[in-house]
């Protein structure tokens, strides 16, 4: 992921989060229902798609182990660069939002088996942004951020509220263990 450089369009397939919350839900032993269903797929065709729709492609990851902030994180520590991401511009489906509230996990970190993460280059972003929609594994695709030149390794999500904040990488395992 070292291609990263500033100005480069950060880009998520979809909705965050649906694969941990569904996994950690159908435990069973939360007591939180919602009508959340996995979000696993296989990605190759998808990739095809926005490959064959422009050559600005730096960098392509799923989003599971970790989720957006792990990949947030490992772009901006391998490439020297920052990443600033908006928090408004993350797509979060309002069920997986609400049992992370009622959980106190940041959805942010919740792994997602059939979401990739795009680094694009600026020019590109619409394009690329066109050809992830335009195929069904990507119709609620967004472009959530964009790299900076600094400060290198430093991931920040400007807040809804308007303030800006660190995106740490993630320690440990965001779902809580049930035993």
């Amino acid at each position: 992921m070292a291609n990263a450089r500033p100005g480069d369009a950060i880009l998520v397939s979809g909705p965050i989060g649906d694969h941990g919350i569904t996994i950690m839900l159908a435990r069973g032993e939360l007591d939180i229902e919602a009508d959340v269903q996995s979000d696993t797929a296989a990605l190759n065709g998808l990739v095809a798609s926005l490959l064959a729709a422009t050559d600005g492609v730096r960098a392509l990851r799923d989003a599971t182990r970790g989720g957006v902030a792990t990949i947030l994180n490992e772009i901006a520590k391998s490439a020297g660069v920052g990443v600033l991401a908006s928090e408004d511009d993350i797509p979060v489906r309002t069920e997986v939002r609400g049992a992370c509230e009622l959980l106190g996990i940041d959805p942010m970190y919740v792994a997602c088996e059939g979401r990739l993460v795009a680094v694009v280059a600026g020019g590109a972003a619409d394009k690329a942004l066109a050809a992830i929609r335009a195929h069904p594994l990507g119709d609620q695709a967004a472009i959530i951020g964009h790299v900076t030149e600094g400060p290198p390794g430093l991931v920040q999500l400007k807040t809804t509220f308007g303030g800006t904040r660190i995106v740490d990488l993630l320690v440990g395992d965001p779902l809580p263990r049930i035993c």
